[in-house]
């Protein structure tokens, strides 16, 4: 297995590398629907899988009072910002949200993987959920009359199985250990972090001791996050990742965060750094040439940059704002769901593990819904989203039609 270090260091290695393919005239494969196929007993598994995760939400409720996501429960930051399409982009990558350039609101959620709320000493592998706003196009099944899309992100770019039976017993492993001595965890995670970092240094890489807590305890906003699985892009087919590109953002790879030193240090973190100052991101995307070494159907190693690089199609960017807030947590933690079936189907996900998932994210937000007085809805527009977030919206975005206004120069209107 590759590891992020290693990924991340060959992904800066590759951006400006000259022997790469020139995307202008990069030659990517056009999705046929033989490229994916159905494994065997893939609906009994999208049955156990929702059923598994169902379980993870049931404890946690009876635990918490409350109900959270099944995976991803507890956020460590809720942002507000905007996606700017870039101008110029290479036909190939020009598709879908992206085909024009345009400016999109955006909300951003940033996560780790356990359903149950844990102490942040127990550090496990870190997310990040794009949700874009106002976005129109012709829908993917189960998303007509939406108009978001959404990407959801994790800051690793191979996915911890390779098939969707897979995937499905390490969803069970998290259901089974969901509720059980969290003070054990968290000195578990003590000790297998110092593992992890023995294997960083040998050139390998311990997914399972990640999820169960041996991540590096570094600061969220540092991290690169990828897609890991593969979706259309227009008439191709791609993966994408998130990527830090300003400086106040970029001072913060590797940075450390005592994780011991607080249950929540790592939203204290990012309270923090926005507290102070914005961020931004590049959107980027990578087209897939080779299906002998780019599989929609095995997530398990990374696709080869040396074959497609990574593009820029898009700039994230988030002003100054106070980084979480209960009232926020209300407003996206409880009223908001962020699924890849959430899209245009320009962007539809693939392969076997994206499609046992649509069900179980369905029944996360069904399940969110059923038991707490917020409402799980999808805003249709800008001004349904700044209804739903009320002044922190207000604030976000000051008036209907107009980005975000601070040092990131925000004040062009939105098209």
């Amino acid at each position: 297995m590759t590891s992020p270090a290693a990924a991340h260091a060959t992904h800066d290695a590759t951006l400006d590398d000259p022997s790469l393919p020139d995307p202008f005239t990069l030659q990517p494969l056009r999705y046929q629907p033989s490229f994916e196929f159905l494994e065997e007993d893939e609906a009994q598994t999208g049955d156990a899988l929702v059923a598994a995760m169902r379980g993870i939400s049931e404890k946690v409720l009876k635990d918490e009072g409350h109900a959270y996501r099944s995976v991803h429960a507890k956020s460590h930051g809720l942002l507000l910002g905007e996606l700017e399409v870039l101008d110029d982009l290479p036909p190939a990558y020009a598709q879908g949200v992206f085909a024009q350039p345009g400016r999109y609101p955006a909300v951003m959620r940033l996560s780790t993987i356990p359903g149950d709320l844990l102490h942040d000493a127990v550090s496990t592998p870190r997310g990040f959920a794009l949700k874009l706003v106002g976005v129109p196009g012709d829908r993917v099944p189960g998303s007509e009359g939406d108009s978001t899309q959404d990407f959801v992100m994790v800051d690793s770019p191979n996915f911890s199985a390779k098939s969707a039976r897979q995937f499905l017993r390490s969803v069970k492993l998290v259901a089974a250990t969901t509720d059980r001595l969290p003070s054990l965890k968290q000195a578990l995670s003590v000790v297998l972090r110092g593992l992890e970092r023995w294997a960083e240094k040998a050139d390998t890489e311990l997914n399972s001791l990640k999820a169960l807590g041996a991540h590096p305890p570094t600061h969220p906003l540092g991290d690169r996050y990828y897609g890991q699985l593969p979706l259309l892009w227009g008439p191709y087919m791609a993966k994408f990742c998130l990527v830090p590109v300003d400086d106040s953002l970029l001072a913060l790879r590797q940075h450390p965060v005592d994780l011991d030193a607080h249950h929540d240090a790592l939203r204290l973190a990012v309270e923090a750094h926005f507290a102070r100052e914005g961020g931004a991101w590049e959107l980027r995307v990578q087209l897939c040439t080779d299906l002998a070494h780019m599989p929609l159907e095995d997530p398990s190693e990374p696709w080869s940059e040396a074959l497609s690089p990574y593009v820029a199609v898009a700039r994230l960017r988030a002003a100054p704002q106070p980084g979480w807030s209960r009232a926020l947590s209300v407003v996206i933690d409880d009223g908001m769901a962020f699924s890849p079936w959430h899209a245009l189907a320009a962007h539809r996900p693939l392969g076997a593990i994206m499609r046992i998932r649509q069900a179980a994210y369905r029944m996360a937000a069904e399940f969110r819904a059923a038991h707490n007085p917020t409402p799980v809805v999808e805003p249709r527009s800008l001004a349904a989203l700044k209804a739903l977030l009320g002044r922190a919206g207000e604030l976000a975005w000051p008036a209907e039609g107009m980005a975000l206004t601070d040092s990131h120069n925000f004040s062009r209107p939105m098209e």
